[in-house]
């Protein structure tokens, strides 16, 4: 922490002036960047019409009719690209593998009938502990079971 300063909640801050903070922090990169109205619901939301459709038009259909097995196979393929980009510290490849990381990922969680929103409830429960709380809890219960 730097001398004077001092530390308040961020339920104490005020929105506008930790917005403010947060953009002024942001790294110079982000600066360029053309701001995207597209989300990973949006993402969610496509894999999900994608599947509906024929396999002689979508991708995600097809990956979806080969089974679990085989979505799984692709996660843990664009899993090990990304790493393999960001070892590399290939900033732009790591971007365009983190893309198809969440977008298998999402196909895996349609195939198996999960839902974002529980994915999000997951991690919602998690953040009321620390990260390491949570991963000796998780040892604890796995041990046991």
């Amino acid at each position: 922490m730097e001398p004077g300063r001092k530390d308040v909640p961020l339920k104490d801050v005020p929105r506008k002036g930790l917005r403010a903070k947060v953009s002024r922090q942001k790294d110079s990169r982000q600066k360029d960047l053309p701001m995207s109205g597209f989300t990973i619901r949006d993402l969610e939301r496509r894999v999900q019409a994608r599947a509906s459709e024929s396999a002689a038009v979508s991708y995600t259909r097809k990956l979806l009719d080969r089974g679990v097995d085989h979505c799984a196979k692709k996660l843990g393929e664009e899993a090990v690209e990304a790493a393999i980009a960001a070892v590399a510290e290939d900033r732009q490849a790591l971007i365009r593998e983190a893309a198809d990381v969440l977008y298998h990922l999402l196909v895996v969680l349609h195939a198996r009938g999960i839902s974002l929103d529980e994915v999000e409830a997951e991690l919602g429960a998690r953040s009321r502990q620390s990260g390491l709380d949570e991963k000796a809890a998780r040892k604890k219960t796995e041990k046991s079971g």
